[in-house]
């Protein structure tokens, strides 16, 4: 009995331990608002800005589906043109 509820504390405490996105995508709502932000201080051409502008739709469409994994994939390439129009300032 007592080696049970050793062992199940222990599992319990190691779960404690590990944070629920722990390897797992970013959450979706942060990587949006770190996205808007350099959106905001990014001076983009029209083409870049519509094509942002898109990706950030799809993202914020499959971060309220729960999708984070692809929401972030969204954003990730955002971010790219986004790093792209500061890399050439």
């Amino acid at each position: 009995m007592k080696a049970t509820v050793a062992a199940i504390l222990t599992v319990a405490s190691a779960l404690i331990a590990i944070p629920a996105h722990a390897g797992g995508p970013v959450p979706c709502e942060t990587m949006l608002k770190d996205m808007r932000a350099s959106k905001a201080a990014a001076k983009l051409g029209a083409a870049d800005m519509a094509r942002v502008n898109d990706l950030e739709a799809k993202a914020v469409e499959r971060c309220n589906a729960d999708d984070d994994t692809r929401s972030d994939m969204f954003l990730s390439d955002a971010m790219k043109i986004l790093g792209k129009a500061g890399s050439s300032l």
